[in-house]
């Protein structure tokens, strides 16, 4: 039975739950399997040996994702070639293309979990009531151990840019 978490987030003032369970720094990331914009399969374990930055939205096609996928591109033009940038929604794969087109996106690597929701059950980040996933920053060393993690409270507010990125080069 999947886990149900109330009082970590907020959608618009309201309470969401969050299904999944509750994942800490140093314990072991979870594989996921989620779909790249060619309806090809990635899992965590595609890049194994890399530092992860791992970004969850609810949709790129709302403002606040939208500057936060922008954002994390700027950023990861400017990482070593061992670190790798996932943004995550539950987008179908063809609007996630479409969006970065238009956004001039290349470094960032749009995943989507729709099919199977397997990321954002695992992760502890599927909003039950919206059936979108909470906004949220990762960052998953080498070797798999979360090494960084935000859920946002608000899911309309922005994550803390820097101090994820300062994980992610404390890592290299």
């Amino acid at each position: 039975m999947t886990q149900k978490k109330t009082g970590v987030i907020t959608f618009k003032g309201n309470p969401v739950t969050l299904l999944g369970p509750e994942l800490k720094i140093g314990s072991a990331a979870p594989d996921f399997k989620v779909v790249d914009n060619g309806l090809q399969p990635v899992t965590l374990a595609d890049s194994q040996g890399k530092v992860r930055v791992i970004t969850v939205v609810p949709s790129l096609d709302t403002p606040v994702c939208d500057t936060m996928t922008r954002k994390f591109n700027e950023e990861a033009a400017k990482l070593p070639e061992n670190v790798v940038v996932y943004t995550i929604s539950l987008d179908l794969p063809f609007a996630q293309k479409r969006w970065c087109g238009n956004a001039g996106i290349e470094k960032v690597k749009t995943l989507s979990d729709y099919q199977e929701r397997s990321f954002g059950l695992s992760y502890g980040l599927l909003i039950d009531e919206l059936k979108l996933l909470a906004r949220a920053v990762l960052v998953i060393d080498q070797q798999g151990t979360i090494a960084y993690q935000e859920i946002v409270k608000e899911v309309t507010a922005e994550p803390d840019y820097k101090a994820a990125l300062a994980a992610a080069r404390a890592l290299l």
